[in-house]
């Protein structure tokens, strides 16, 4: 069963990464995605600090559902974070 959407909890401007977490049952996984692969996502390099959270509302869908197949592929640890970069949107 994939994960389940949970919150975006913001943009974290010395990491360069919009955090969200997701749910695997009863357990919140945290989850960052760096803004260069939101960007190369949307094709775009143009994005403003202020705009990430938008942009990754724009991309939720896309983002969640590669956050839970790595999570899967990957055998990820409940404790451990899942940090989504450009190169696992190539695959």
């Amino acid at each position: 069963m994939p994960l389940q959407q949970g919150e975006v909890k913001g943009y974290d401007f010395n990491r360069s990464v919009v955090e969200f977490t997701m749910l695997n049952q009863d357990k919140v996984i945290l989850c960052a995605i760096s803004t260069a692969a939101m960007d190369d996502l949307e094709g775009r390099r143009d994005v403003k600090p202020d705009q990430r959270v938008e942009q990754f509302m724009r991309l939720r869908e896309v983002i969640e559902e590669r956050a839970s197949r790595k999570f899967f592929e990957e055998q990820a640890q409940s404790d451990r974070p899942i940090l989504l970069r450009a190169n696992d949107f190539s695959k």
